[in-house]
Formats: C-alpha cells, sequence, structure tokens
C-alpha cells in the first residue's frame, strides 16, 4: 500500500487530496497547523492508516521533528504534496505589508524546501518517490498585488525544475500544479478574514474547487513510473489573460 504526505491538508486542495488517496487507499501522512481538523480528518479516514502531525512547515526545527518521528508504516513515503503555502493582501508592492511578504516568503519557499529537503533522501536511496508541488498560474502569470505572492510561486515552478535535474537517474519524479482561479479558504486568508472581500472574487464566476484540483494530483501521482509530468497549468473557462496595460499621460491611466 502505498503512502502519501500531504502538507496543508487541514482545507482546500490538501483536505481534497486527503480524502481522494485515502478513498484509492493510501495511506496518509496528514500535516497542518490546526490540530482540531487534522483530528477529525483522522477519525473520518478510517480505511487506511492516517498519522496526523501539528507543525508549522516555516519552523526548520519543526519539520525535521516530524519527519525523524515518522511512524513505521510512514517511514517510506511514495509521494509527497508540498501544498501548505498562502497569499496575503492585494495591495501594491509600495503599500505593501513586510510581515505579509515574509509570511508568504517562510511559507511558500522555506517551508516548501524544508519538507523537501527533510524526505528526499529516503527516496533517492529506494530510487522511487515523487514529489508535486502546489504552484500557481501566478509563478508565470504578472498581475496587479500579486508581487510577492506571485514571485514565491515562480520560484516553486523554478524548484520543481532544478529538482528534477539533480534527480536525473534517481528514479524521483517533480511535478509542478499550476491552478488559476480556484474557490477556497484562499481568498479569505488573503484578506485577512474578510468574508464579503473574498466572496466578491468568485461572484459571478464558476471557479476551480479543491476536488477539480485534487483529481489532477492523483492522476498525475498514479501516471506509470516511467512517465513524469512536469507541470500542469489549469484554470476555469471563465479565466483567461488580460491584455498588456498602457499606461498614458493625461488619459485615464488606462
Amino acid at each position: 500500500m502505498k503512502t502519501a504526505f500531504i502538507t496543508g491538508a487541514t482545507s482546500g486542495f490538501g483536505l481534497a487530496c486527503a480524502e481522494l488517496f485515502a478513498e484509492n487507499g493510501w495511506n496518509l501522512v496528514l500535516c497542518g497547523r490546526r490540530q482540531e481538523r487534522l483530528q477529525e480528518l483522522e477519525e473520518k479516514l478510517t480505511d487506511v492508516q492516517v498519522h496526523t502531525v501539528v507543525c508549522d512547515v516555516r519552523d526548520r526545527l519543526q519539520v525535521q521533528k516530524m519527519v525523524d518521528e515518522l511512524p513505521d508504516f510512514c517511514k517510506s513515503i511514495d509521494l509527497l504534496v508540498n501544498n501548505a503555502g498562502l497569499a496575503l493582501g492585494l495591495k501594491p508592492a509600495q503599500e505593501a505589508d513586510l510581515d505579509d511578504w515574509e509570511t508568504m516568503v517562510d511559507t511558500n519557499i522555506k517551508g516548501l524546501m524544508y519538507v523537501t529537503r527533510a524526505l528526499l533522501p529516503t527516496m533517492v536511496t529506494a530510487k522511487h518517490g515523487h514529489i508535486i508541488n502546489m504552484g500557481s498560474v501566478a509563478g508565470s502569470w504578472p498581475y496587479p498585488g500579486g508581487n510577492a505572492y506571485g514571485a514565491t510561486k515562480a520560484f516553486v515552478e523554478q524548484f520543481a525544475n532544478n529538482l528534477r535535474a539533480d534527480l536525473h537517474g534517481t528514479g524521483v519524479r517533480v511535478s509542478n500544479i499550476e491552478p488559476g482561479l480556484a474557490e477556497s479558504e484562499f481568498s479569505v486568508v488573503r484578506f485577512h478574514g474578510d468574508q464579503d472581500k473574498a466572496d466578491a472574487v468568485y461572484k459571478g464566476t464558476k471557479p476551480l474547487t479543491p476536488v477539480d484540483i485534487a483529481e489532477i494530483v492523483y492522476w498525475v501521482a498514479v501516471r506509470p513510473a516511467h512517465v513524469n509530468i512536469n507541470r500542469v497549468e489549469v484554470m476555469p473557462v471563465c479565466q483567461t489573460w488580460s491584455p498588456f496595460a498602457i499606461y498614458r499621460e493625461g488619459g485615464d491611466g488606462q
């Protein structure tokens, strides 16, 4: 029986992935910061072995301790889903909160690196394993207010590409999933709990759902061992790219 290690498992894409992988008979290691939600998941997913860990991926020592103390049934990880991440704020760079920027860097970049580095040696030794990173279309396509968030997701994409180069010949696969507009707790977090602002993001749209993304992650994970899906960029039909912005002096700024 295979084992998946999922970070940020208490909501959104991570939660949907946990439920889908459990439905398909995978054992799970679920990492998150909310003890009560992890407890609920463990009580719900009773048909497979589930190990839950309260861990803040931004804390390097916590991450290493979590990996060092894995129970015997999940010492060998077949799949790591680096899902923990967030966006904070949507102000232009000159007005953005530096604390928000640092939190995004610490979570989306450092946290992903810490977990990956902690689990990689065992995968390389086993000549088997798969790392799936949760990127974003924001890593490829800039938008006003995306500043640090988009930069962190660009890092995630390039980190995945460079991992592929480093892991050449080891049998370990690396993939990057890059969702566009998706409705979850993402916007509530981005707007620091302002539900009205979060709801406005999705008003009049049919966005992607966490289940949509979980199904893509699962499909990528179960390809034959010789197949590596490098990246998947996915948007809802209602979302496309904007025209180039041109500022005109004396006009309305457009």
